[in-house]
């Protein structure tokens, strides 16, 4: 593991929340290129921009500029259609299409801030399957860090997010699990930079199993090295 697991992390779950783009698949140079050429008809300093729009949906990303006459749903909808457009380089997080699949279908949910028609894209890309149950950017009214997302992803399981882990990799996203009141995991497969956080991290799905107890609830074990 990047980290020892603590502790706290032997307790049983009874549900897991994905994000999805650098969490499960990476969507990183597909997605920076769509918005690079984005900045550049905005006339933005590209290098600046880009890592500020990671982790939230495109609309707030937009709107976050406040560039004038620039209508951020109008906006976020050509950049949706661009990002469907190109999935070229999408493709899973190391291990974690296995993972998905050891996991009953009605216990994980993605809660993403791409919409839908994206989301559905990208999985399909990166050979991931499509879950039973996902939140996306057209379901909640303010994206991350704001919970509502994860919230609403609980809720859509039937569980309290205080019985979920939710497996994130930006600040955005980490913030937004933390005020639901869930565990994160931070997946870092996609970082380039260590990320300090008080979190476990984690490289590779390959790097843990899970299992299930006879009470239904999942407990994330480490791999031995």
């Amino acid at each position: 593991m990047s980290l020892p697991m603590p502790r706290g992390f032997e307790k049983p779950y009874a549900a897991f929340l994905f994000d999805m783009d650098g969490t499960i698949l990476n969507s990183i140079r597909a997605a920076e290129r769509v918005w690079s050429d984005w900045a550049k008809r905005q006339g933005l300093d590209v290098a600046a921009f880009l890592p500020k729009m990671h982790g939230s949906r495109g609309v707030d990303t937009i709107a976050r500029l406040n560039l004038p006459g620039v209508d951020p749903e109008h906006e976020a909808r050509l950049v949706t259609e661009a990002e469907i457009a190109d999935v070229g380089d999408v493709v899973a997080i190391p291990g974690a299409a296995a993972f998905l699949s050891a996991l009953p279908p009605d216990r994980w949910a993605i809660v993403t801030s791409s919409p839908l028609r994206l989301a559905h894209r990208r999985l399909d890309a990166a050979g991931l399957p499509l879950p039973k149950f996902m939140v996306t950017a057209e379901d909640v009214k303010v994206g991350k860090p704001d919970p509502q997302c994860y919230i609403l992803g609980a809720e859509r399981l039937g569980v309290s997010t205080r019985d979920c882990l939710v497996f994130e990799d930006v600040a955005a996203g980490i913030i937004a699990g933390e005020a639901a009141g869930a565990d994160v995991m931070v997946v870092t497969a996609t970082h380039h930079q260590k990320m300090d956080t008080p979190h476990p991290t984690l490289s590779s799905y390959d790097e843990i199993s899970v299992r299930i107890s006879a009470d239904h609830k999942m407990f994330i074990v480490p791999k031995a090295a």
